[in-house]
């Protein structure tokens, strides 16, 4: 990407004027209104001036003739490089997201769903959060239990605080003593390895036995495969009232249900070494109307997820790239933690789980 020009203090400072106006309202910006902002202290005439070189140089535009102008995506990355450091979250969200993960409790996918409502409603722009890979965390426990006469239930614990479950579908009627040793296999097999090694369990003597073991195994190598494309999505219903177009919210709505489009997206721009990409430059035409802000989720030094916001252009980019950062943070904390890691579970429970266990790749649609 190419850096932009250097601009002189005055239209540095005008540009600022004519961004911040237009985040707020969005409403084309005129030369009186910018002369009356603070730290512009000039004349409206020596502004409109300024705002004409700022349109000759590809920082606004004016929409229709004798309107004020708006920034174009140059300005608004000249605006947002010129930031420095992310904004700064008030006292009300800084307890909120505080309070948020104190009190926060369940499984990951439960935790990660109800963090994207969490940057959602920070923001009011849709919220996207991308979990972390969980190929490489050690399984913690593995337990393969009976739900059915044909039906199975692997349950898998990780070390970083994952719960993860597949349904198995049985040949046969397999008898819980089998079931039972199923999972002592597993799990001496599986223990503190990670999940995307290489499954080893050996003969036990038992055809029974063997024929379900493989099954689970490749159950849980279904869980690295599918661990790729995960995605949790809150805030889509507040779309319509972020866009202006009818026609933006649709194509809006129809990238953030390509779940493999999202991910694709969010973790391109993170590898670009960016936390901002504002209209064209994050390659997706449907979104050319659209920012995203992304930040990383750090856990121990490294980078094992992220969460991002996608908005309109003219989003308030100081609170945006504030939000983002302090929830990436908090998340990282919380998933290093491993508070989220629970134990085998109990037979009261399993009912429950099962119920969550035949969708295979699912999405979270948020508020």
């Amino acid at each position: 990407m190419p850096e932009p020009q250097d601009l002189d203090p005055r239209k540095a400072a005008i540009l600022e004027a004519v961004v911040n106006e237009y985040i707020g309202t969005a409403q084309p910006v005129g030369s009186q209104h910018v002369a009356r902002s603070a730290g512009i202290n000039v004349s409206s005439a020596t502004v409109r001036a300024e705002m004409v070189a700022l349109e000759r140089e590809g920082y606004l535009v004016q929409p229709h003739t004798s309107a004020g102008r708006i920034p174009t995506d140059k300005g608004y990355r000249y605006f947002v490089d010129q930031l420095g450091e992310p904004g700064v979250l008030g006292p009300a969200q800084r307890q909120k997201v505080s309070r948020f993960f104190e009190q926060v409790h369940g499984e990951m996918e439960e935790m990660l769903e109800r963090t994207s409502g969490l940057l959602c409603d920070l923001t009011s722009y849709a919220s996207v959060v991308l979990p972390p890979g969980h190929e490489s965390a050690p399984v913690r426990s593995v337990q393969v239990v009976g739900l059915g006469p044909r039906l199975a239930l692997l349950v898998v614990v990780l070390a970083d605080g994952a719960v993860e479950k597949r349904s198995i579908e049985l040949d046969e009627e397999v008898p819980e003593a089998a079931l039972t040793q199923v999972t002592v296999r597993l799990q001496a097999a599986a223990q503190s390895r990670p999940l995307g090694g290489v499954l080893d369990a050996g003969p036990s003597g038992d055809p029974v036995v063997d024929r379900v073991v493989d099954l689970a195994a490749a159950a849980m190598a279904d869980l690295v495969s599918a661990d790729h494309d995960r995605v949790f999505v809150g805030g889509s219903s507040r779309l319509a009232a972020a866009f202006d177009a009818v026609d933006t919210v649709r194509s809006v709505l129809g990238i953030l249900e390509q779940q493999l489009v999202v991910v694709s997206l969010l973790r391109d721009v993170l590898e670009r070494g960016l936390s901002v990409a504002i209209g064209a430059e994050h390659g997706y035409e449907p979104l050319a109307s659209c920012a995203v802000v992304v930040a990383p989720v750090p856990v121990d030094g490294h980078e094992v997820g992220a969460v991002g916001l996608l908005g309109p252009t003219r989003m308030n980019y100081p609170q945006a790239l504030a939000a983002a950062k302090v929830v990436g943070e908090r998340l990282g904390q919380r998933l290093g933690s491993g508070e989220q890691a629970g134990q085998q579970l109990g037979p009261g429970e399993q009912a429950t789980a099962a119920g969550g266990a035949r969708g295979r790749r699912r999405r979270h649609a948020g508020r």
